[in-house]
């Protein structure tokens, strides 16, 4: 929902009129850090019209009719062009969107989002059934909303009348879900490439939110059955077993058991019932679709040699009496069982509990972050303003959507993040021209730095001891320092928004369970520190040495950035940690107390000399760097020259160790 939240605000900020859904495990809350599950992601155009009959027209709309032929597959629509002056077809185009078949009917292209995606996103494109990815962590569909739920679903409210599961409630809710059309082929078809196919995933969300946390655990341990042991027994390069085909055994299994079985106690009798489900449908050759009539969810994923295959594997698992559940390695679920006396094994679901929560407030928090990135990119690159009526302007947009009575309490605080986050900027920004011109900072800035020093443990606070000690102030740079060291213990999770995943990025495991009681936005960022940022704007705020980080880029390394480097690494980027233990060796430094400047030296020298904690850093190269300056100071060049070799052998294009580098060899020849 937060996902949701963000996301809508920022393409209303942009001026499109788009709704943002988020469907599967992360949003149902059924999966874990070892599924490694991604994020999926549904857009719907409000302002087009989906027609399910001729009386559905809207004038001055995009409008878009349901067409169905003989020949058509289940499930599948096409969606014809109607005039928005008059309620009638559209009989030629040249719009690359559009199709005319044989009949001189114009549809719509299933294809367009994937022309388009490619064009923004180039080779990083890649395309996943419907749906359209340029990182592991995001697939992204555009879908349609029908207003009026077709015949296929509807018939779905009649036979659910009869079984023990989902409750009237749920399905009065139901009724008044949207069902999407999503850009969906049937493969083969001869009309694959103008095909839509009906999807019902709100009403699937709604249905798992209603479970209870048995039948989540019973999901989860399917998922890992299915990810661990089912795809063992597939062996048809194009076959495969999905998560969804789990979900669907899951449903049917819950409507017609009764809900007194569905205990803690009766787990894996449960979980029993589920497979025995998958085998049914195995063993009739066809899965039906919980919801849409019609269709079989086996048809193009699972041949009928591989259903027989994992028919046979699934009967001997629970002939052995699920002894396969002590041999996933998932989460490390095997071992916690066998860990556990026999006559109390159920599923260890408090530290995979903790361990979710954790990771999704960790993915929210980076997810707004990399929005931040996206919002001060466009801020620096506004060529009609200067970058601080830029932010003028855009804080004072995201303060009139607060006042919306139709923003919700996820946009307000998405929205009050970002306005934290900005005037953190903001008042950095104004600081940097201050200090350039040498003219004294005056009250409102002051005012302004307190209102913004709470984005997190660190990296707000972190700001105002480098623009101290850019302004020579060294005891009021060391004052706060200090009040960072306090805070950054190691129960606070490292965070960033830069699109990076450290090579062994670990959550912390205090910070796992403080978030299972504390969710709320303030209650997690006083246990989150983001990496320390620096716009070009702000410059005169950040030690000389990091300004080269502002201008990493030799030849054609430009080039050679990913979709979320473009954002970036025109900035200086560094993992809080090590940025403070560098402040303070130049703070103490300053100050010529000896002792605790090299007490920060030997700090830093003790991430950039353990492995563990050198691939837990989201920007590796900079710190590496920045422990080389250090030794620079401390007179040994050669050391410093290897650590800015090791930073370029860790990123050779985009890294400011490469001015280091030249800068120390030539200062080597000279020497010699």
């Amino acid at each position: 929902m937060h996902r949701e939240a963000a996301w809508d605000v920022d393409v209303h900020q942009a001026g499109y009129d788009e709704t943002t859904f988020h469907f599967g495990s992360q949003s149902e809350g059924t999966t874990t850090p070892g599924l490694q599950s991604d994020t999926d992601q549904l857009r719907t155009f409000n302002n087009v019209n989906i027609m399910y009959s001729w009386a559905d027209w809207q004038q001055g709309d995009i409008n878009l009719l349901m067409v169905r032929d003989e020949d058509t597959p289940p499930q599948h629509y096409l969606l014809q062009w109607i005039r928005s002056d008059i309620p009638q077809p559209v009989t030629h185009t040249d719009n690359p969107d559009y199709v005319t078949d044989s009949h001189g009917r114009v549809f719509y292209s299933n294809m367009t989002d994937v022309r388009w995606a490619a064009e923004a996103y180039g080779d990083e494109h890649i395309r996943h059934g419907p749906s359209n990815s340029w990182s592991e962590e995001l697939d992204s569909v555009l879908a349609f909303h029908c207003n009026t739920l077709p015949p296929e679903i509807m018939s779905w409210f009649t036979w659910m009348q009869h079984g023990f599961w989902p409750s009237q409630e749920t399905l009065q809710a139901a009724r008044m879900c949207p069902c999407f059309l999503v850009p969906d082929g049937y493969n083969g078809s001869p009309t694959e490439q103008i095909e839509w196919r009906i999807t019902p995933n709100l009403i699937e969300r709604l249905l798992m939110f209603s479970l209870s946390m048995v039948p989540i655990k019973c999901l989860v341990v399917l998922k890992m059955l299915k990810k661990q042991e089912f795809v063992k027994y597939i062996h048809c390069e194009k076959c495969k077993f999905t998560t969804f085909h789990c979900k669907t055994a899951l449903f049917f299994t819950l409507n017609r058991t009764p809900p007194t079985v569905w205990t803690k106690s009766r787990l894996i009798e449960c979980m029993v019932s589920c497979l025995q489900t998958i085998l049914e449908f195995l063993n009739q050759g066809e899965c039906p679709h919980f919801i849409v009539e019609g269709v079989d969810l086996f048809d193009g994923k699972l041949c009928r040699g591989c259903q027989l295959s994992l028919e046979r594997a699934i009967r001997g698992m629970i002939q052995d009496d699920m002894h396969v559940l002590f041999h996933i390695q998932s989460d490390d679920l095997g071992q916690r069982l066998m860990a556990l006396p026999h006559e109390v094994r159920p599923y260890p679901g408090d530290n995979v509990n903790a361990n979710i929560c954790g990771k999704l407030a960790r993915d929210m928090f980076e997810h707004y972050l990399s929005d931040v990135s996206v919002v001060c990119s466009k801020l620096c690159n506004n060529e009609e303003a200067n970058m601080y009526t830029s932010l003028y302007n855009e804080i004072n947009l995201l303060e009139s959507l607060t006042m919306n009575p139709s923003t919700t309490q996820y946009q307000k605080n998405y929205i009050k993040f970002m306005l934290k986050y900005l005037m953190s900027v903001k008042t950095s920004v104004t600081s940097s021209s201050c200090i350039q011109v040498g003219q004294p900072l005056q009250q409102d800035i002051w005012q302004l730095y307190g209102e913004s020093l709470n984005t997190d443990v660190a990296s707000s606070k972190l700001k105002l001891a480098s623009m101290f000690y850019c302004q020579g102030e060294l005891r009021r740079a060391e004052s706060v320092l200090s009040e960072v060291e306090f805070d950054l213990v190691d129960s606070v999770q490292p965070i960033c928004g830069c699109g990076r995943t450290p090579y062994n990025e670990k959550l912390s495991k205090a910070f796992c369970e403080y978030t299972v009681q504390n969710y709320s936005h303030d209650q997690l960022t006083k246990k989150l520190s983001f990496c320390v940022r620096f716009l070009r704007e702000e410059k005169f705020c950040a030690p000389r040495f990091l300004w080269c980080e502002m201008y990493r880029a030799v030849g054609d390394d430009v080039d050679h950035r990913d979709i979320n480097e473009r954002e970036w690494m025109d900035w200086a980027e560094v993992d809080a940690q090590p940025f403070l233990l560098y402040l303070q060796y130049l703070t103490y430094r300053g100050l010529g107390v000896r002792h605790r400047q090299l007490e920060a030296f030997h700090g830093l020298e003790d991430i950039v000399s353990s492995s563990d904690k050198l691939n837990q850093l989201y920007h590796l190269e900079t710190v590496l760097n920045l422990f080389g300056h250090c030794c620079e100071l401390e007179g040994d060049v050669l050391r410093a020259l290897s650590l800015y070799n090791l930073s370029l052998h860790n990123q050779p294009r985009n890294n400011a160790a490469n001015f280091h580098k030249q800068r120390l060899e030539l200062m080597l020849n000279d020497y010699n």
